[in-house]
């Protein structure tokens, strides 16, 4: 079977920065800042977490996962709290990224129902309370590998009902994806697409639009422009993109560019430094 992550991955990647760790008591609340999305691990609670005027009650070790920014609060115990370890998570391209873009705006998972992850989240939980020299850097990257875990278990169990990553767990839609994402810069048709997902065109296309959310070319656009938007912010310039990502001039890149994002190139970049 296709690596669904692993273009994405490689492309989009995720950072963890921990920023506490051990008991958190009584009121606490958690401004959205920037692009900044967090994920919180409880290991002993209960807590309480409230979304503006819903909340959802957390009696069992779970995971919190915001993919992008929201004001949250927690409310535990004013004496014993809640035994919490929190990361802020920085997503490459910020809003851009398609992995934090498809993702649901909070997502809450027990602990003992992520596949695969005890022994990841017991040495986390082990190193997070522990003063040991190198903790946090080995904390952070241990961060990274549940959220890849967490992504598993979205697609393998269906729990995301749109978007990419609903498509990326189709057992026939992915493979269409996983093409796109693998070589952009191909001419890819209609046909071509449905021929890798072992469809026929009109099945595949109606199947594409109504799990996605997207008709084919459209995805195929945006994925070009989210690439060509990770290359210009590292510096390349406009030309070798047009052709790195499958548009054969200067000219036509800019033309999806600003149909997708609804800025030229020039414009978006001199955002991006006066956002900086």
């Amino acid at each position: 079977m296709v690596d669904r992550l692993a273009v994405l991955l490689e492309r989009f990647s995720v950072n963890a920065q921990v920023f506490h760790t051990g008991a958190l008591c009584g009121i606490n609340t958690l401004e959205a800042e920037g692009d900044i999305g967090q994920l919180h691990l409880v290991r002993r609670g209960p807590i309480e977490v409230f979304h503006g005027k819903e909340s959802v009650r957390i009696e069992q070790p779970s995971l919190l996962l915001y993919p992008r920014p929201m004001t949250h609060r927690f409310v535990t115990d004013p004496e014993r709290g809640a035994d919490m370890v929190c990361a802020n998570l920085r997503f490459e391209g910020g809003a851009g990224n398609p992995i934090s873009a498809a993702l649901p705006e909070f997502v809450c998972l027990p602990l003992d129902g992520v596949f695969g992850a005890s022994d990841v989240l017991a040495l986390l939980f082990e190193e997070a309370f522990e003063q040991r020299c190198g903790r946090h850097a080995l904390v952070n990257r241990l961060f990274e590998v549940v959220m890849i875990q967490i992504l598993r278990q979205l697609m393998e169990t269906g729990e995301v009902r749109s978007g990419m990553l609903a498509g990326l767990s189709h057992p026939r839609l992915r493979n269409a994806l996983v093409a796109m994402h693998e070589a952009p810069a191909k001419e890819w048709s209609l046909e071509a697409l449905a021929d890798v997902a072992g469809m026929s065109r009109s099945v595949f296309a109606a199947s594409f639009r109504d799990v996605v959310g997207l008709t084919p070319g459209q995805y195929l656009q945006g994925w070009r422009v989210g690439l060509a938007q990770q290359a210009l912010r590292q510096g390349r310039p406009l030309k070798v993109v047009a052709a790195d990502v499958g548009y054969g001039s200067e000219a036509a890149l800019s033309r999806a560019f600003k149909a997708h994002s609804g800025h030229s190139p020039r414009e978006w970049k001199r955002g991006q430094a006066l956002n900086a």
